[in-house]
């Protein structure tokens, strides 16, 4: 028995002690759908020895399950072997008797398929660690929001949430505490660190963050962390949603990502800032953030996927719709969370010890987390895909004398008088999918990160949605995409 054999072995007897009878192995299509295959625990040193058989057809899948035409993607056409990770397999906690490992697609030789998005996400962080000189790395979260609805209800002009309590109010709370509670401890059971759970800004939503992992697990988290929460709303007969857009004209689901750089095995985690640059960013960091701020019109073909996506990102709701950077301002589309710090400053500058009176630690700094939030991307993204675009987008930047960043934004650039946005370089980012598809197409770093198979197969998908809701109104793409993702 091989070493891997041996491993699921051991896993599916623990699994058979635990009552767990089946795994389901998912991998994410490039819209952004959780696609799954189940295997009976007695199969699962199979399923790592051989694989599972699937179909190549998911890549060219859309949202509604239409089928795209593509030179790589879409027939009928060849076969593909599903592995589980074994290392991030877990039984699952709101599913008794079910147990879920992300898989990796392989051809029937055993090469990795040029579109699988865990494998594009890996040689992006391999990638990333040579840009950061050998030993460094960065750590990633996804947010997770969300809005429920009773059970089996359907769509109308005017959906009707379950909980009606304030905007982050401890009202809405009281409405679904058990609900929440079991979110949290389904979470935690399945090994997840949950940082805080609280009610969001719109009618029935709530936003969960987990801890920050390395880009492969974050990836994997943000898949494990939707399919806990809509689990758990089943058991309370609740329906979940994290589309973009729950109603025409107001605030829906976003995703935001947050990025941090640093170093493997140090308690000196934290490279991003060292007080040196624009607001306290390192060179190494207003390098990666240059290189994002960049490219975010093509990055939204991947983190804004849907047509959905752009009834979303409007301006002055708080989803990042001008291309612009800001310290701890939420309306630009990459926000400095700056932890501890004062005015942009890092707080273990001399001067600001002085200013302050106090000395804090560059140890307890970097456990503030200083971080990059992308604040223009929601959940109908495929979460492997849009962590590889942004670390190789990130490491995309010239020498730093060559992509200074441009001045931080301080207002809602949606208030700045149009002259004004034109002279400091703020501009709007792409207010419908066809022009970040055309964004998407010209990237060359886009295009080197995915490959050629995959880049040509997100353009295929991205095209398909176009045409299929060419001419709709946002009521209609609301009640046709509401309950995808």
């Amino acid at each position: 028995m091989s070493a891997d054999g041996d491993k699921a072995a051991r896993i599916a007897a623990d699994l058979r002690s635990r009552g767990v009878g089946v795994v389901a192995l998912t991998w994410v299509d490039n819209s952004g759908i959780t696609r799954v295959k189940g295997v009976p625990v007695g199969r699962l040193e199979r399923a790592v020895q051989v694989g599972v058989g699937v179909s190549p057809v998911s890549d060219a899948f859309g949202l509604t399950d239409g089928i795209a035409s593509g030179r790589y993607a879409g027939g009928p056409v060849g076969d593909l072997r599903l592995r589980p990770d074994l290392d991030r397999l877990v039984p699952l906690a709101a599913q008794p008797g079910w147990a879920w490992a992300p898989a990796d697609r392989f051809d029937q030789l055993g090469r990795p398929h040029p579109q699988d998005a865990r494998e594009v996400l890996r040689r992006q962080v391999d990638a990333l660690a040579g840009f950061l000189g050998g030993a460094g790395q960065a750590r990633a979260g996804i947010e997770i929001e969300w809005t429920v609805y009773p059970e089996g209800g359907q769509h109308f002009s005017a959906p009707a949430p379950v909980a009606k309590g304030s905007a982050y109010g401890m009202d809405r709370v009281i409405e679904l505490s058990d609900y929440l509670r079991d979110v949290v401890e389904a979470l935690t059971e399945q090994g997840l660190v949950v940082e805080q759970i609280h009610p969001e800004y719109a009618p029935g939503q709530f936003e969960v963050s987990v801890a920050a992992e390395d880009p492969l697990g974050a990836a994997d988290s943000s898949v494990l962390v939707r399919q806990t929460v809509r689990a758990v709303g089943v058991q309370h007969k609740l329906r979940t949603s994290f589309s973009p857009a729950v109603v025409p004209d107001g605030v829906g689901n976003g995703g935001h990502v947050h990025l941090s750089l640093g170093m493997k095995d140090s308690q000196r985690w934290n490279r991003l800032m060292d007080g040196t640059g624009p607001a306290g960013l390192s060179q190494l960091g207003e390098r990666f953030a240059a290189g994002i701020l960049g490219h975010l019109p093509a990055l939204l073909a991947v983190g804004a996927p849907s047509v959905a996506s752009y009834l979303r990102l409007a301006p002055s709701r708080w989803s990042g719709a001008f291309a612009c950077w800001g310290v701890e301002n939420r309306e630009a589309a990459l926000r400095l969370v700056t932890g501890l710090a004062v005015g942009g400053r890092s707080v273990h500058s001399p001067d600001v010890e002085a200013e302050l009176g106090v000395k804090i630690s560059l140890e307890r700094w970097a456990a503030a987390s200083p971080n990059l939030e992308i604040k223009c991307f929601d959940l109908t993204a495929n979460p492997y895909l849009l962590l590889a675009g942004l670390l190789a987008a990130g490491r995309s930047a010239p020498a730093i004398g060559e992509s200074r960043l441009p001045e931080p934004v301080d207002v809602d650039p949606a208030t700045l008088p149009a002259e004004e946005r034109a002279r400091r370089g703020i501009v709007a980012l792409p207010r419908r999918l066809d022009d970040a598809v055309t964004a998407f197409e010209g990237d060359s770093v886009l295009l080197d990160a995915f490959g050629v198979e995959l880049h040509d197969t997100i353009l295929a998908v991205r095209r398909a949605e176009i045409d299929q809701f060419a001419g709709a109104t946002p009521a209609e793409i609301v009640a046709q995409t509401l309950w995808r993702h």
